[in-house]
């Protein structure tokens, strides 16, 4: 089997940590790994297949003789180190949102999209995590019977903000809920904003600043971003996001509107059968997905999927995934794997 050269660009973060992770569990073919990171982290060890490595400081020259390059330290640092990576001949898959609307790039989700690849001019980007989620529980009833309007309300989990932000969870938590509306706030909705809230005991209904639209960036990354990846500009989506004091897995409340009116047993049937899809819902047995039980684990689990009760083309779904694995790293390495199988490397 061939074997390649894999970089790491944000090793030390908490993407960067399950990208090695997804990288050892699924066996990807690597010869030589390089873990990279900013002057900060550098010098630090990772364990990686019964070897121990050293962080390296990130500068240009770190990508020569590399063939995949996962990257996931801030728009900027691709901005910047991704244009270098591919001058030096890798494909860089990048997690951030730096490149995902750049009509020369492709957005990609295997189970969706995976022929885009195909189109690649040295950077693939990686999905928001919570579009990855949405678009995979969405694609076989968009294949089987037309999709037309997507109403989405998010439930996100403070590790999409960050290890500051669960530490921040952790220690308002700790001080209890009385305390909790003084608690110290420093990171939520956003580091960089003049406001910060404490999301122990509450539920903040923004993520990412507001464009001028009303919208949170947040929202309009999933209104985009989803259209994008299903080909399908005139697709009507509508986007809320929420961050709720969960530290693993991001929730979903999504209500579609179909072409067709299919019977609920063919819609659950279209969902059950989705690659990387595991349809866990019977009401008589409280079986539904959530969060605690999604932590760690790679599918996307659908649950509460019932008809609208005035529309028979209308249908809700609660879609949960762990966003740091389906929603960043194992998405990563499954474009790296699909580049593989589809002889584009």
């Amino acid at each position: 089997m061939k074997t390649y050269n894999v970089a790491i660009m944000g090793a030390t973060g908490a993407v960067g940590q399950q990208m090695k992770e997804q990288l050892e569990k699924r066996d990807f073919p690597v010869n030589e790994i390089r873990f990279l990171s900013s002057s900060r982290s550098a010098g630090s060890n990772i364990d990686f297949k019964g070897k121990t490595y050293t962080v390296q400081e990130a500068v240009p020259e770190s990508f020569d003789g590399i063939d995949i390059a996962l990257f996931s330290a801030g728009g900027s640092v691709s901005e910047k180190f991704a244009p270098e990576a591919v001058k030096r001949g890798a494909i860089v898959i990048d997690n951030t949102s730096a490149f995902r609307m750049d009509p020369e790039v492709p957005l990609v989700v295997p189970e969706v999209n995976k022929s885009d690849l195909s189109l690649h001019k040295g950077i693939i980007s990686n999905p928001n995590c919570s579009t990855i989620q949405m678009v995979c529980a969405l694609e076989p009833l968009k294949k089987q019977f037309g999709l037309t309007k997507i109403v989405v309300s998010t439930y996100q989990a403070v590790s999409g903000a960050g290890i500051d932000a669960i530490n921040e969870l952790k220690s308002q938590a700790d001080a209890g809920f009385d305390q909790a509306g003084t608690a110290e706030a420093k990171m939520l909705p956003v580091k960089s904003a003049e406001k910060h809230y404490p999301i122990a005991y509450n539920a903040i209904p923004q993520i990412d600043v507001f464009a001028d639209n009303g919208y949170t960036l947040e929202e309009m990354k999933m209104i985009n971003e989803t259209k994008k990846i299903m080909h399908d500009d005139s697709l009507s989506v509508a986007a809320t996001c929420v961050r709720l004091p969960v530290v693993t897995g991001h929730s979903e409340s999504v209500y579609v509107e179909l072409n067709a009116a299919p019977a609920l047993e063919e819609v659950k049937a279209a969902i059950s059968a989705a690659p990387g899809v595991e349809l866990m819902d019977d009401p008589s047995q409280q079986l539904y997905p959530m969060p605690l039980m999604a932590a760690g684990l790679d599918e996307v689990f659908v649950g509460r999927v019932r008809l609208d009760l005035d529309n028979p083309q209308g249908f809700h779904l609660w879609v949960v995934s762990d966003n740091l694995v389906k929603g960043a790293a194992l998405n990563s390495v499954q474009i790296a794997e699909a580049l593989i199988e589809e002889k584009i490397i």
